[in-house]
């Protein structure tokens, strides 16, 4: 190269001029509060926020609750002259002056979180502490359901927080009469103060039902205090805050600590985007008011997950600023290094490339960073409309609940009241007359009770729902329990064993909400138990702890360790999912036994299975309500025909429930005099439903299954012989024993209504006595057809001439299983499928025909055919099993052993002759 190139080049490089840097503002900031957790998460916020503006310089001085220091403190940044002075003080009063000697010298003042008693300040920047104490107020009388006392702990005195907090709570309690502040205790922001003055005030209010303290911290202090006192199970506290991390308020929610925490927060992002949109002469607001919401059991998880989602965002954040930092270094040492080889020029060309490509590198890193902080920016927005969404759609649902509940109240009360009044009046009624009253009102009150039921999972969700106890033995509910799941532990060889310390524990307990808990426990357990293995049922009393523990130990195949932390959450299912799980039976025991002032805790090993652990207070509990006269402890009766680990607890509406005990009844007569006297003397012996015309006669049998039916025959539309015909003819109906009724007393007559069908011919007036012992008459004799059925069906070939509709029946049945017998997955559902009809009208007809459930029908069939085939020449166990649907030769070994009382290799070495 030319020596003129060279001195162009060079030339060039030295009149290059520096490139202009953004103006460096100084912002000094002094905080005063005794909330170090809170202090913690406002500065974390002003370092995020301060990550995204190198141009900053930050100085922070924190006073240490200490109003004089800080006065000092901010004396000192006035007299250096920062760009802004940001102030977040303790105590309102003391600051003013300061406050306003900055601003009227030029220096732009931001006050956090606490206002000061004087508005000459450039921006303010804080929550709404007057409506964070308003919100306090109505979610406090919700909670207690419009009556109770509250204590309150506030704030320092004369800080604008405690003043706004307390004065917003008094506010909302004002518009609910029925709760009253009974006492307030100045904590002063301190745990300290309160453990030493909190429980004086206990003592001196004991009816005190629930505790707002000012922040968590607080909060927590009134939790402990209560624990010492042994009285925390009847306090409810509500705290302010709603921090994130070990401690803080999301965690004593989660925790149950506390029953709720309202978010307040910090602001510190938003202070330093406040004072820089100050500082660049911006557009910004005089008065940032900073929102607030509830946070309960119901919202608590959501809000930990999108708090560790942010936290997450943070630290890649964070990864990305410094891998900028340390672009940035060496981009510094580049440019040092070109000025320090100016002087040469081949240096000056090559170190000048590297810092254009640093250059580069660093635009493309930036460009990044703001991406990542709009995709933050957007989530955290989308997150915020998610939450009301969310809100909309609870509420929307409460109000529906509510609407719904009262519009089927008010006609029910309009029924009951007038009942009431009657049957109460000295006016003379004549003994039938008080009789259909007090049907009328035991009817009325039961269609009230499912009104109640229809709520009973929103009052759980909101804490409303009440626990009526009865003091019984606990012992012998359990057991009751248990005895439902014997069968299936039988079925499949399951060591089922109940263990409890004593032979008698008393204590008072709702026999309703236990049942749902143990019942799920122990369907949890066979679930996951395979057969041939073991569950423990034991009982524990700890009189130091006041409490019984009931544990349900199984050697299943466990819980994973990434489902455990979420396996007792609504509708989580986790990795070993089940075709008949909702994900509800687990969380559902858990709310229950919350609701019952009980824990429920478990313990699980991958692989070597799980113990579930409900304990329970011995002695009763204030929040218990007495059961009703007649309440008993009784278990729900299950049924026996379906998988006992694959059901859910039986509700009121579900088809395959069990029936009661007493055998039910329909009457099918237009006459409303004479429908109500058979419904009278029938009832308290049947489960009595009717029905008016033949139509709906016809429509309710074969939709219900009735145990015997009382017709008339002069009925409108379809007469009763009529209906006879069709219900002979149906074979969901044909078993049914049929009482004719009618005033047609010609013989030719009786023979027409017997060739129809009836079982028994009865001519009007008759006597009712003889029609009841007519119904237990033809109930004896279905039994008795039903052994002869269970015979004729037990022999080698169960094949039945289908001479009769319900032999007719039997034989389809049998036919169809036969023909699908080596399937494993042979199920009811699929025999149901392939005669026409439901899963329940095929489970009720085969157990109103011979007395046992589809599933034992199939076990018995499957038996016979492998006794026949054991009995020929060259079979083997293993071969038969598998052609007659065992899913193993050992579960088949089992089942034949549990019939005939010998294994299959015995049996068939029995039937095989000797060799010579």
């Amino acid at each position: 190269m030319a020596a003129g190139g060279w001195w162009a080049m060079l030339l060039l490089v030295a009149g290059c001029q520096p490139v202009a840097k953004e103006a460096v503002y100084r912002i000094g900031f002094s905080q005063c509060t005794t909330n170090d957790a809170w202090r913690k998460a406002m500065l974390a916020g002003m370092q995020k926020e301060l990550s995204f503006h190198p141009n900053v310089e930050f100085q922070m001085l924190d006073a240490h609750n200490n109003s004089d220091l800080q006065r000092r403190q901010v004396r000192e940044l006035i007299r250096q002259r920062v760009d802004l002075l940001l102030i977040s003080p303790n105590q309102s009063g003391p600051l003013t002056e300061l406050a306003e000697a900055a601003y009227n010298q030029g220096i732009p003042v931001v006050i956090l979180d606490r206002r000061t008693t004087s508005r000459l300040y450039t921006a303010y920047v804080g929550g709404n502490n007057l409506e964070v104490g308003r919100t306090a107020g109505h979610y406090a009388a919700q909670l207690l359901q419009g009556r109770g006392q509250v204590l309150e702990i506030t704030g320092t005195p004369g800080s604008s927080p405690a003043t706004d907090r307390d004065k917003g709570f008094r506010q909302a309690l004002a518009a609910h009469p029925g709760v009253q502040l009974a006492a307030q205790v100045e904590g002063n922001w301190l745990p300290g103060s309160v453990m030493e003055q909190l429980p004086a005030v206990l003592r001196a209010h004991p009816e005190t039902k629930l505790i707002f303290a000012h922040n968590d911290p607080m909060a927590r202090a009134a939790y402990q205090v209560a624990r010492r006192l042994g009285i925390e199970r009847r306090l409810r506290i509500i705290g302010v805050d709603g921090l994130a991390g070990p401690g803080n308020g999301l965690q004593l929610v989660e925790e149950g600590i506390i029953q709720a925490t309202l978010l307040y927060q910090t602001g510190g992002e938003e202070a330093i985007r406040t004072a820089l949109r100050i500082l660049r002469h911006e557009p910004f607001l005089k008065d940032n008011v900073l929102g607030t919401m509830v946070i309960d059991s119901s919202n608590v998880t959501t809000m930990r997950t999108q708090t560790e989602q942010l936290v997450d965002q943070q630290q890649d954040l964070e990864g990305q600023q410094r891998h900028l930092r340390e672009q940035q270094r060496r981009y510094a040492n580049q440019e040092l290094t070109v000025y320090l080889l100016l002087a040469s020029l081949l240096g000056a060309v090559v170190l000048g490339a590297l810092a254009w490509r640093s250059s580069r590198l660093n635009r493309r890193i930036r460009r990044m960073v703001e991406g990542q902080n709009a995709e933050i920016s957007a989530q955290r927005n989308q997150i915020a409309e998610l939450a009301e969404e969310a809100r909309r759609s609870s509420e929307a649902k409460l109000r529906f609940f509510t609407n719904f509940s009262h519009e089927l109240r008010t006609p029910l009360t309009l029924i009951l009241g007038p009942v009431e009044d009657m049957l109460a009046s000295p006016t003379d009624l004549s003994p039938a007359q008080r009789h259909d009253l007090a049907l009328v009102r035991r009817n009325t009150q039961r269609l009230m009770q499912l009104v109640n039921q229809l709520l009973a999972f929103r009052k759980i969700d909101v804490g409303k729902m009440a626990v009526r106890a009865v003091e019984g033995n606990l012992v012998e509910f359990v057991r009751e329990i248990m005895d439902v799941f014997e069968k299936t532990a039988q079925k499949r060889n399951i060591t089922f064993r109940f263990l409890p310390a004593q032979p008698v524990i008393f204590l008072w307990f709702d026999g309703d909400i236990l049942d749902k808990v143990f019942f799920n426990l122990l369907s949890n357990a066979f679930k996951y138990t395979p057969d041939g293995g073991r569950i423990v049922v034991s009982m524990q009393q700890d009189v130091a702890a006041d409490t019984v523990r009931i544990s349900v130990e199984d050697n299943g195949q466990g819980i994973a360790e990434a489902d455990q932390p979420h396996i007792l959450e609504w509708f989580y299912q986790g990795r070993q999912q089940s075709a008949n799980s909702s994900g509800l039976g687990l969380a559902l025991a858990e709310g229950l036994t919350r609701l019952h002032q009980g824990t429920l805790s478990f313990r699980s090993q991958p692989g070597h299975g799980t113990t579930f652990d409900v304990t329970l207070p011995l002695t009763k509990p204030a929040t218990f309500l007495d059961a009703p006269a007649g309440h008993t402890l009784t278990p729900l009766t299950l049924d026996t025909e379906e998988e006992v680990p694959l059901a859910a607890v039986a509700s009121p509406a579900d088809p395959a429930a069990p029936p009661a005990p007493e055998p039910t009844a329909l009457i099918i007569e237009d006459h409303d005099e004479l429908r109500g006297f058979l419904v009278q003397k029938l009832q308290p012996h049947f489960r009595v439903s009717t029905a008016a015309d033949g139509a709906t006669g016809l429509r309710l049998a074969a939709e219900t299954i009735p145990d015997v039916i009382v017709c008339d025959v002069n009925l409108p539309e379809l007469s009763g012989l009529e209906v006879a015909t069709a219900l002979k003819g149906d074979w969901r109906t044909s078993h049914i024993p049929l009482v004719l009724l009618t005033a047609r007393s010609a013989p030719e007559q009786q023979v027409e209504g017997v060739q129809a069908g009836a079982d028994l011919y009865l001519i009007k007036p008759f006597n009712p006595t003889f029609l009841l012992e007519s119904l237990r008459t033809l109930l004896r004799n279905r039994d008795q057809q039903r052994e002869h059925f269970r015979r004729q069906l037990s022999g080698a070939t169960p094949t039945v001439a289908p001479q009769r509709v319900d032999q007719k029946f039997l034989a389809d049945l049998t036919a169809i299983i036969e023909g699908r017998l080596d399937q494993p997955d042979l199920s009811v559902d699929g025999i149901a499928h392939s005669l026409g009809v439901s899963r329940t009208q095929l489970y009720r007809k085969v157990k109103a025909l011979l007395g046992i459930g589809v599933n034992e029908y199939i076990q018995g069939l499957r038996l016979t055919k492998a006794r026949q085939l054991l009995l020929q020449e060259g079979s083997t166990v293993a071969e038969v099993a598998y052609q007659t649907g065992f899913s193993s030769p050992s579960y088949f070994s089992t089942a034949f052993r549990g019939k005939y009382e010998v294994s299959p290799t015995e049996f068939k070495a029995m039937h095989t002759p000797m060799r010579t």
